[in-house]
């Protein structure tokens, strides 16, 4: 008999499954909008970042020119420019250093240029003697004053007064200092050279005492001016006539009684603002000074010291 296991129904053999249609993958096209939105991120924020930058490069612009009006950039731009010319100086103070190593310094004569009105007023004198039959007569601007002026000269011989007012000369001259302002104003008329006093204290001292005669004349309508070339040459006149005549500091200076000058130019110009608004310049003209320009000698008041053949100080100076 058949076995039970023999009755038990058989399975049908598997059979292969039949290979399916692939489709197609889905992703690619799921990452399409994705990029395309990272894209547009991307541009807005590039689009951003560009406009701030042209913000930037505004606001940048923007302070570039407040600086260059400002006070500090107008102050870095003079400071270049200094920086600049002071290396361009340098190379030219040594250019002209090693010019001057090779010149022949030699002592030039003093020459003081008379005035042409002083040779037109000489000239139209003579003509008046000529025609009168008689000798030229003496210069006769401060003839008015002659016996104020002597009294004053008078009064220098004597012993000094130290304790004078300001503008007063508190020092004493001798016979010789005298005879030289005697000569200035009567025979020159307040218009000349005369020689030097042998250095620049004794000079300073006859400067002082014209300041002194001439306060007496004009009051406070004159101012004096000091030609002398270099700072040391003034510094000297300034302690002189502060001690000749007891002044103090804030008595020199352009609203003061005494002007101090290195250059002739800068002195004519302040002589000629003086006489427009009616005042008189009573100018002094160091000895150092070799040549005294023709503009310096058109003004009323004078005098010029010329240096003798003893006088070196200033000569071993330029040397």
């Amino acid at each position: 008999m058949p076995d039970d296991t023999d009755l038990t129904p058989q399975e049908p053999a598997p059979q292969e499954a039949a290979p399916q249609p692939q489709e197609p993958d889905p992703q690619p096209q799921g990452h399409a909008p994705l990029i395309q939105l990272a894209l547009t991120e991307l541009q807005e924020r590039r689009d951003a970042l560009q406009q701030e930058i042209e913000t930037l490069t505004q606001r940048k612009q923007q302070l570039e020119t407040e600086m260059a009006a400002s006070f500090a950039g107008q102050s870095d731009a003079i400071a270049r420019r200094v920086k600049g010319f002071q290396e361009y100086l340098g190379g030219a103070l040594q250019g002209l250093a090693q010019s001057v190593e090779t010149l022949e310094l030699v002592a030039q004569p003093v020459v003081v240029q008379p005035s042409p009105l002083d040779a037109q007023a000489a000239a139209e004198a003579a003509d008046q003697a000529a025609s009168a039959g008689a000798a030229p007569a003496l210069a006769d601007t401060f003839r008015p004053d002659e016996e104020l002026i002597r009294a004053n000269l008078k009064r220098f011989l004597e012993q000094p007064d130290f304790y004078a007012d300001p503008w007063k000369l508190r020092r004493s001259l001798d016979t010789a200092d005298t005879a030289v302002l005697e000569d200035w104003f009567f025979n020159q008329g307040g218009r000349g050279a005369q020689p030097s006093r042998g250095s620049r204290p004794r000079n300073v001292l006859l400067g002082a005492a014209l300041i002194a005669v001439i306060g007496e004349l004009y009051g406070d309508q004159f101012q004096t001016l000091v030609l002398a070339g270099q700072p040391e040459r003034l510094g000297d006149w300034r302690r002189g006539l502060q001690d000749a005549l007891g002044l103090g500091r804030e008595d020199f200076g352009p609203n003061s009684g005494i002007v101090l000058f290195e250059r002739g130019d800068a002195l004519v110009e302040r002589a000629d603002r003086l006489e427009e608004r009616g005042e008189v310049p009573l100018i002094l003209i160091d000895a150092s000074e070799q040549v005294v320009d023709i503009p310096v000698l058109q003004f009323p008041l004078w005098l010029a010291f010329a240096a003798g053949p003893g006088e070196t100080d200033d000569i071993d100076d330029l040397l």
